[in-house]
């Protein structure tokens, strides 16, 4: 089982698909990540980040469902 976080592509680099990479945004943290999994993803669409590799994309409504459940999560720590 592995754990995937949602993240928004702000740009792409590259033009090989396998060496393509992307950076994301996390909420305020933006991360590059690899997008040779997902060499048709453009940029302002949604993604599933693990290990530093998008591993599918999802649409804006299903991204935000998970983010919010991610952050009640937080709320919940002591």
């Amino acid at each position: 089982m592995c754990l995937a976080v949602p993240g928004q592509l702000l740009s792409v680099t590259g033009e090989d698909p396998l060496f393509r990479r992307g950076r994301v945004a996390f909420g305020p943290l933006v991360k590059e990540i690899s997008l040779a999994c997902l060499p048709e993803v453009k940029v302002g669409q949604y993604v599933l980040v693990h290990a530093g590799i998008a591993i599918s994309a999802i649409d804006a409504e299903e991204a935000q469902r998970v983010l919010a459940l991610l952050e009640s999560l937080e709320e919940d720590e002591p």
